[in-house]
């Protein structure tokens, strides 16, 4: 039976949203495609444990999603392995401050390759599979595609770009695929915290109607939910905030 089950790739999926996201997916009975840049042994980690769960639903690739050669690589890799897919979800991303007036080139390469050329590719790569299977795309995007963060103008831009995207997609690809987004809002903190320190971060929660951070969980059950059980939502952006995108 295991032949007949989609399958999905995910981007960026050895840890965080993204490795919540596979075993959320799997667990719906998608067989899973992880994708990681450097984090080798958290993805390899996580496909032993999907494998453990159902043996031959995971396998690993790497890929530098700033490079085009590796993307194209990864999608071939993704769509022949067990010869189709049926979801892409692009939740890689790089989140790091660019003040204006201090922006670094290789710093805007790296915020709009990763963030945004890289989903771009991958669809471009992946389309004419996805429309085979009927399939769908979920997008990682964020609350700050909306109304920026201070001192983070690239990174909310190609956010708000792959927001745009999103909504193209959802008119032009349909009905073949459907195409939504999920937007986080106080889910996880940043790893490198970007500064942020405890008097921050509870002045940011006193934001959140809810008082408090998501879970990985809320993202990746948000996308599970499109991706399985809303077959009529089509060029939609959830905001898994807590609410915060309606007091900011």
């Amino acid at each position: 039976m295991l032949e007949n089950t989609g399958v999905a790739l995910v981007t960026g999926a050895a840890h965080r949203l993204g490795a919540a996201t596979a075993r959320a997916l799997h667990a719906r009975d998608y067989r899973v495609v992880v994708h990681y840049r450097s984090r080798q042994h958290e993805a390899d980690a996580l496909v032993a444990e999907l494998n453990e769960q159902r043996p031959g639903s995971g396998v690993a690739f790497q890929a530098d999603l700033t490079d085009p050669d590796q993307i194209q690589q990864l999608a071939g890799q993704a769509a022949d392995y067990w010869s189709r897919l049926d979801v892409l979800v692009n939740n890689a991303s790089v989140f790091f401050p660019t003040p204006t007036g201090e922006l670094r080139l290789d710093d805007w390469d790296r915020l709009v390759n990763t963030n945004l050329r890289a989903p771009v590719l991958l669809v471009e790569h992946l389309v004419e599979e996805l429309k085979l299977q009927g399939g769908c795309i979920v997008n990682l995007i964020d609350i700050y595609s909306e109304r920026p963060l201070a001192d983070h103008p690239v990174y909310s831009a190609t956010k708000a770009a792959l927001a745009s995207m999103t909504r193209s997609w959802a008119r032009d690809l349909a009905p073949g695929i459907r195409t939504n987004g999920v937007a986080p809002g106080a889910v996880l903190w940043p790893e490198n915290e970007s500064g942020l320190d405890n008097g921050a971060k509870q002045a940011l929660l006193k934001k959140v109607p809810m008082h408090r951070t998501g879970e990985a969980g809320d993202i990746a059950g948000a996308v599970a939910w499109l991706v399985c059980d809303a077959p009529y939502v089509n060029g939609q952006i959830i905001n898994v905030d807590g609410g915060r995108s309606i007091s900011m």
